[in-house]
């Protein structure tokens, strides 16, 4: 209790550095107001809305505003939507959520067997053709890949849409496009596109700890012992190399909540990426400030539970006054 307490505290720390990080980078870029208000508006309507909005402040006056209005649940309204900033963050959220828990999904279910494979037999075919498969996911560009899926399997087979997310249904009082069949077409080519990279990781990762494992006496010891080698694979090894792989893929999920935006922007997919592209072209800055916090705090969140994973995985680890 006394660690998760900690990181909790940790947490509020960081986003609070970061958002005086990004609120001062952001106005040092610029003000929106050029932007936002109609060329043709006479200069008294200019500092009028200038007023109204707080720009005419000095930066430390506008970031303390801020920031009091934070600690009450107050993000600001968004510049362009006139809306609460947070409000807008949250209801992209889910889509965002969905695509990568999918892409994190395929990366997971299918490069923890190939990885595993591709240990347990280095020398042959398919092992040599798993690793080349690999570092084509590692090299070729992420907008590329995205483009020759919808070339192959939207415009030329036809087997799945372009773009949009698609129908939305609803299990256990949670709204997911994963529970529908529509939803499901709808997901498929941008969480693959997403997950290519991250697969390609749980591969490499798999193998070289499968390579590393092996060879040790507990190993061999178990296989002399009559062992089937099931047993061997799953209880021996495939549980020693799960900790390397398990943190991996908690930061992984992470980084695919955090910078999908390409991914979705090629696809049209309505999540958090095209939201906070459009409000720093525009420098809404209520808009970006809040989306950063909520990074930072889903960030600390996966990493809070891949530590407490760790002592799942091995009881030998323990969290103990902060250690982990």
């Amino acid at each position: 209790m006394v660690y998760i307490i900690r990181r909790l505290m940790q947490a509020v720390f960081l986003a609070a550095v970061m958002s005086f990080v990004v609120f001062a980078g952001i106005y040092a870029v610029g003000s929106p107001v050029d932007i936002l208000i109609d060329p043709e508006a006479t200069q008294a309507e200019r500092l009028r809305l200038i007023a109204q909005m707080g720009l005419d402040r000095p930066f430390h006056e506008q970031y303390l505003v801020f920031m009091g209005n934070v600690l009450q649940g107050d993000f600001g309204n968004s510049f362009i939507y006139n809306r609460p900033a947070l409000g807008l963050i949250l209801e992209r959220m889910p889509a965002t959520l969905e695509l990568a828990f999918a892409a994190i999904m395929i990366a997971v279910v299918l490069g923890l067997p190939l990885g595993v494979y591709a240990g347990l037999r280095p020398g042959s075919v398919g092992s040599q053709g798993i690793m080349a498969g690999s570092i084509l996911g590692f090299s070729v560009p992420n907008f590329w890949q995205a483009i020759m899926l919808i070339m192959v399997f939207a415009v030329m087979l036809g087997w799945f849409p372009v773009s949009g997310r698609g129908e939305v249904g609803e299990f256990l009082g949670i709204r997911s496009s994963l529970f529908t069949l529509d939803g499901l077409q709808h997901i498929t080519l941008p969480a693959v596109n997403l997950a290519i990279g991250h697969l390609a990781l749980v591969i490499r990762l798999a193998r070289s700890g499968v390579r590393e494992v092996e060879p040790q006496d507990y190993i061999r010891f178990a296989r002399a012992k009559g062992l089937s080698e099931r047993r061997v694979v799953f209880v021996h090894i495939l549980r020693n190399i799960l900790i390397p792989i398990v943190t991996v893929v908690g930061m992984s999920f992470g980084g695919l909540i955090a910078f999908a935006v390409v991914t979705e922007s090629i696809f049209a997919w309505p999540g958090m990426g095209k939201l906070i592209i459009d409000s720093i072209q525009l420098l809404d800055r209520p808009v970006v400030v809040a989306y950063l916090i909520v990074i930072v705090v889903l960030f600390i969140i996966i990493n809070l539970v891949v530590d407490l994973l760790y002592s799942l995985i091995d009881p030998r680890i323990r969290i103990d006054g902060g250690k982990a």
